[in-house]
């Protein structure tokens, strides 16, 4: 009951917070209320703390140099607030996640049997995993809208600054350091100490967020995909080879 409250109080805070400051929208709002709602209850407070400091990071890097992204057209909305579908990009994948490890012992070791034994850890690192994905991602855009030096992923062609797909020297530089950052971080708040393991997240967050502009480069510039689906595949995927890696260690 008390964490269900605590989760309800600090995903409440964090929803009107960024409403009032116009860093989401109110529909962006009410979604990260319910996703931070569901990594509180489901996952532990300090997956909660987590999502809050990452949500706001990433709040604060799409606020930076909006003059100049208003001016490109590249900024997120108005003000550079973000919706539901930005929230919901990432969040999802964060949420998969907190479900599984919270219905681990009411549902899933009934339904399939006993679970290994690193499970719960594996789920750990793989939430850990979704936001260094979203980390490196948010900052390659927001960061990396700076160098206007632009290459195409697939094909290294020189392309326009916001071309889906399109990496730079600076977005790559920056969106590394982000993943190492909040992997290190992370890892921190939820393990208490450092351990060699937290190269999996810091790996993982890394190749999701090249994934991403691969997706970005070929699906998404097809039309096939939408950006947020992108987000949500690639945090996906770099989440579940993070949580494969650790199981079979």
């Amino acid at each position: 009951m008390t964490q269900m409250i605590i989760s309800g109080i600090l995903s409440a805070a964090l929803a009107f917070a960024a409403y009032q400051f116009r860093m989401l929208t109110l529909s962006g709002a009410i979604a990260s209320f319910f996703v931070g709602y569901i990594v509180g209850i489901f996952g532990t407070i300090e997956w909660l703390i987590l999502l809050v400091a990452f949500t706001f990071a990433g709040l604060i890097a799409t606020k930076m140099d909006m003059n100049d992204k208003a001016e490109c057209g590249l900024q997120e909305g108005n003000f550079g607030e973000r919706s539901h579908k930005n929230v919901l990009g990432v969040g999802i994948p964060a949420c998969i996640f907190a479900i599984l490890y919270g219905t681990s012992d009411t549902i899933l070791t009934p339904l399939l049997g006993a679970l290994p034994i690193q499970y719960n850890f594996a789920l750990t690192v793989a939430f850990i995993t979704t936001l260094t994905v979203a980390a490196a991602d948010t900052v390659a855009s927001e960061i990396g809208i700076r160098d206007k030096r632009v290459w195409l992923i697939t094909t290294f062609e020189r392309v326009k600054r916001g071309t889906n797909g399109g990496v730079s020297v600076l977005g790559t530089a920056s969106s590394a350091a982000a993943a190492v950052f909040t992997g290190v971080v992370g890892w921190l708040l939820i393990f208490k100490g450092l351990d060699i393991l937290v190269v999996v997240p810091i790996v993982f967050g890394i190749m999701g967020n090249l994934l991403d502009s691969v997706l970005g480069a070929t699906l998404e510039r097809k039309g096939k995909i939408t950006k947020y689906a992108n987000n949500c595949l690639s945090a996906l995927s770099g989440a579940v080879l993070g949580f494969a890696v650790i199981l079979l260690l």
